[in-house]
C-alpha cells in the first residue's frame, strides 16, 4: 500500500511539472534538442524490474527486437546513474527538461514493456545540501 501511495505521489509530481511548464503546453512533437537547464530540469529515476518468469536471454532478445537500446536513453537526456540491482533489474536516473517526460514515457511504453515492469520516481539532487548539513553538525 505504501509503495502504491509513493508511486501515485511520484506520478502527481511529474504531471505537475509537465502541466506547469509553459513549453509543454505548446509541444506537439518530442524535442530531441531540448537541454536541461537550472530552471527546467528534472531528474527521473526509473526502476526496470525484470520479468522473472522468463530467462534473461529471452528478455534481452525482446528488448533488442523492440529497439530499447536504440531509443533509450533519448538523445539529450543526461544519464546520472545506471545500476543493476541484483534480483530486481536496473535502476536508471536521468536529468532532462520537464517538457520531455512524455517522450521518455512513450519510449519506455514502446520498447521496454514486456521485458520490464517499470516504476518512475521524480527525484532531485540533495547531495550538496546533505553534505552541508552534515558538515554544519560536526
Amino acid at each position: 500500500m505504501r509503495a502504491m501511495k509513493v508511486a501515485l505521489a511520484a506520478v502527481a509530481v511529474a504531471a505537475a511539472a509537465v502541466i506547469f511548464n509553459a513549453d509543454t503546453m505548446a509541444q506537439t512533437v518530442p524535442s530531441s534538442t531540448a537541454a536541461p537547464t537550472a530552471d527546467n530540469a528534472v531528474m527521473l529515476t526509473i526502476f526496470f524490474k525484470h520479468d522473472q518468469t522468463r530467462p534473461l536471454g529471452e528478455l534481452n532478445a525482446q528488448l533488442e527486437k523492440q529497439g530499447f537500446y536504440k531509443a533509450f536513453p533519448p538523445a539529450g537526456a543526461e544519464v546520472v546513474s545506471w545500476y543493476v540491482m541484483m534480483g530486481i533489474g536496473q535502476v536508471v536516473t536521468l536529468r532532462l527538461p520537464a517538457s520531455r517526460l512524455r517522450e521518455v514515457n512513450r519510449i519506455l511504453e514502446d520498447t521496454a514493456w514486456g521485458a520490464y515492469h517499470t516504476e518512475f520516481y521524480p527525484t532531485y539532487d540533495y547531495k550538496a545540501v546533505g553534505i552541508a548539513n552534515h558538515e554544519k553538525a560536526q
